[in-house]
């Protein structure tokens, strides 16, 4: 009976994350069409999404605390509880760091910036949802088929090496953007840059955990 009660537990605790993970991905793309929409020269475009990714992540927020209720009920052993909550402080953060790289883009939508950037920046955006798809995927699997979540999992890695090559490419464009671009802006852009690169780091550090789990239900 106390083993039913754990596999519930978890099998909760496991849909609102995926819920969680959901919403979080919506936030990364309307990141994405707000970085499009800025190269299309739509302002009201921009606002919309970054709006709306403003009001998603509201809703990750109160997920968070339903999930952190669930895991702190006494049925969950200690490293399973541990585990899960890390996995949802991350995806917490990783949309953290998506709402800070949208504040970045409101702070430029109005600011020259090179048409080359900003494609950089977008296909650095493409990647990031490409992450969160793959580690959305990865969490679905633990419940059903832990080995196929294990493989999911290392698939992000994968993905968020590309989010790292893209942060170095627009890295080297700024460097050389210095006399077309204000230095302030360059401060803003290097900002931009780096959450989007932490919020694919945390992706990558979730799916860390999933690979933990998966490797707990393959035990059972």
């Amino acid at each position: 009976m106390e083993k039913w009660f754990t596999h519930r537990r978890t099998s909760k605790v496991l849909k609102l994350a995926d819920k969680e993970l959901a919403l979080a991905i919506e936030t990364v793309i309307d990141l994405q069409q707000a970085i499009v929409a800025i190269l299309k020269k739509d302002k009201a475009d921009v606002k919309k999404h970054i709006e709306r990714l403003f009001q998603t992540e509201e809703e990750i927020d109160s997920i968070r605390r339903s999930l952190f209720d669930e895991t702190t009920k006494g049925s969950l052993p200690a490293p399973e509880r541990e585990d899960l909550m890390h996995l949802v402080r991350r995806i917490d953060v990783m949309a953290d760091y998506v709402k800070d790289s949208g504040r970045n883009v409101l702070l430029l939508i109005d600011v020259h910036i090179p048409k080359e950037l900003w494609n950089e920046f977008a296909e650095m955006a493409k990647h990031l949802v490409e992450c969160a798809k793959v580690l959305k995927s990865s969490i679905e699997k633990l419940e059903s088929d832990p080995a196929e979540a294990r493989e999911l999992a290392k698939w992000v890695d994968e993905v968020e090496k590309k989010v790292d090559k893209k942060n170095l490419q627009i890295k080297g464009i700024m460097l050389k953007s210095d006399k077309e671009v204000a230095p302030s802006a360059l401060l803003i852009l290097k900002d931009l840059v780096e959450s989007m690169e932490q919020a694919a780091d945390y992706c990558d550090d979730t799916a860390d955990y999933v690979r933990v789990l998966a490797i707990t239900r393959q035990a059972l």
